[in-house]
């Protein structure tokens, strides 16, 4: 009897989970990266302005649909910015009407246009302003109140912000880590399966997802575009706004750069999964042993089984095509499969 990881039902809508727009530091307004993204098929965007959340459902249709979101960031206060640590997350409202920013400040951290839209931004007049600092108390701090207060939160581009294991080990709470985020990956070694594996073996259960993080400073069709590279593809039961946060609470989704993931399921003990043509599906695990299948010459691939052991504590899929992208599932814990 097969046991579905990715719903058997369903519709795949891709997504773009992190964006930045003038409302904060980016060149194109809400609807013009609107307009930019649903022209090359995407159907879900976050708007996750830096520390700024306005209201963007207006945007939203049959065809599309806007997540209010805003991304926090708290950073080392050394001196020199190029050496400075930070921490950004993510905070995407799971219910359209919940405008409430959490770990606001009245006067600071705003970037961009961030401070002339300052005066549109709700939060609870009643709470102290909300100081930040590079410390795990701190983090932890947003990353609580953003879970308690209705939110998806992802951890961002760790490899950018200077980040390693000493850092993100002590970080706890968050549903999602960026397991590629495009406008850092264009400059920077942004593809972090390393890194989501180690989280993982620390016992972290979260998921992966990736992003473009557009500012648009670039020519759309330039090779410097932030747009259109990193994304995620959410199935849900239709495409309307809780169905998506829904979707994304869930675990429903995968991460890609380019490969397609049709479907992912156990039957007994073993995981299988359907793809776009590839070069070759690894199963990635807790511990050393993993698996592979490979593309052999003049055949497609499309398809692959792995045999899940007890003691693989996790299991996790990778796809890579001919171009040397690569989807990405979430990671599955064996206790919770078998």
């Amino acid at each position: 009897m097969r046991k579905y990881l990715l719903p058997e039902g369903g519709q795949f809508y891709k997504a773009n989970l992190h964006c930045h727009t003038t409302v904060s530091d980016g060149k194109f307004t809400p609807k013009q990266v609107k307009e930019a993204y649903a022209a090359r098929g995407y159907s879900v965007v976050a708007y996750t302005d830096h520390n700024v959340m306005l209201d963007q459902t207006h945007l939203c249709d049959e065809n599309f649909v806007a997540l209010n979101g805003y991304e926090l960031n708290a950073n080392d206060p050394g001196a020199v910015f190029k050496y400075r640590k930070t921490c950004h997350l993510c905070l995407i409202a799971l219910k359209p009407d919940n405008l409430r920013q959490v770990c606001w400040h009245r006067e600071k951290y705003m970037v961009g246009n961030g401070a002339a839209n300052r005066h549109l931004v709700q939060f609870d007049p009643n709470m102290p302003d909300f100081e930040r600092d590079h410390s795990p108390e701190c983090i932890n701090t947003m990353i609580k109140a953003g879970v308690e207060n209705g939110f998806f939160v992802t951890y961002n581009h760790p490899v950018w912000s200077l980040e390693n294991r000493s850092d993100y080990e002590n970080y706890h709470g968050m549903h999602a880590m960026e397991i590629c985020n495009t406008g850092s990956y264009r400059t920077f070694p942004e593809y972090n399966p390393v890194i989501y594996d180690d989280m993982l073996r620390m016992g972290k259960k979260l998921y992966c997802i990736a992003a473009d993080d557009n500012h648009n400073g670039a020519p759309l069709d330039s090779a410097r575009s932030d747009a259109f590279f990193a994304f995620t593809m959410i199935k849900a039961d239709k495409l309307e706004y809780t169905a998506i946060t829904d979707a994304l609470l869930a675990g429903n989704f995968y991460a890609s750069t380019g490969p397609e993931i049709k479907e992912l399921y156990m039957e007994g003990n073993k995981v299988c999964v359907k793809t776009g043509p590839c070069e070759k599906i690894v199963l990635s695990t807790a511990c050393r042993k993993t698996r592979a299948a490979f593309r052999e010459k003049g055949k497609r691939l499309t398809y692959a089984e792995f045999v899940v052991e007890p003691d693989d504590g996790y299991i996790r899929i990778t796809v890579t095509d001919k171009n040397g992208n690569n989807a990405n599932t979430n990671a599955y814990f064996v206790e919770d499969i078998l």
